[in-house]
């Protein structure tokens, strides 16, 4: 059996200020999440980790690289392109607002709908491109380490179309369970790297966050 951890990176200023980052936008960590990805590390420390792999936009990588500082023990790390962040198109640097002004209808079903996104109106991936160069990837991984444990560094808008496209979520219903929090963890079990079970969905209860800011999971 594999199991898989995935992480989506620490919080960036974009997050703050609810600004669509995408595949090509990116803004530097918060200096809070420093002190989370230690905290997301401490909750680490008995996993035995075979192999980490990261996306290569920065705010992924770095939240990858600083966690294994703190891990502290020789892991290897591996960055894959496939594990991007949805390429968001014309909405990549826009705030929320004016997206939900000038696109109504695709923000709403980008965040809801996934069956009737349509991409091509802001030029940006489809849900079944994300889902299949992720989960690709992510199968891959697996049938590298059969019988280990992967810890994936990703985003959270492709992390959570893929993770719910593994288990079989159909595309109408992938936003169901609600967004993935900054350094949150979700955990998949597989035994052949094709059919996955859900284990445990965005967890941050090693953060000890009282409040959980709405900025968080957007």
């Amino acid at each position: 059996m594999t199991k898989v951890y995935l992480i989506r990176h620490g919080k960036t200023q974009w997050n703050l200020e609810s600004r669509y980052q995408g595949a090509n936008g990116d803004s530097p960590l918060l200096d809070q999440s420093y002190k989370e990805i230690e905290l997301l590390a401490e909750s680490l420390k008995n996993v035995p980790i075979n192999h980490v792999y990261a996306s290569p936009l920065k705010r992924a990588r770095v939240t990858a690289m600083t966690l294994l500082q703190h891990l502290n023990r020789p892991v290897p790390l591996t960055i894959d392109s496939r594990l991007k962040e949805f390429n968001l198109g014309k909405m990549e640097g826009m705030h929320f607002d004016a997206v939900a002004e000038k696109w109504p209808d695709v923000l709403k079903n980008f965040r809801h709908h996934p069956d009737k996104y349509d991409s091509s109106i802001v030029e940006s991936e489809s849900f079944a491109q994300v889902t299949n160069r992720m989960g690709a990837a992510i199968k891959e991984f697996c049938r590298n380490d059969p019988h280990g444990t992967i810890l994936i560094v990703s985003h959270g808008a492709a992390l959570n179309a893929s993770i719910n496209a593994l288990v079989g979520t159909p595309l109408a219903h992938l936003k169901d369970r609600g967004g993935l929090s900054n350094t949150s963890t979700t955990i998949l079990t597989t035994d052949d790297a094709e059919h996955f079970e859900l284990e445990k969905w965005n967890d941050t209860s090693y953060l000890h966050k009282a409040n959980v800011d709405p900025t968080d999971t957007i």
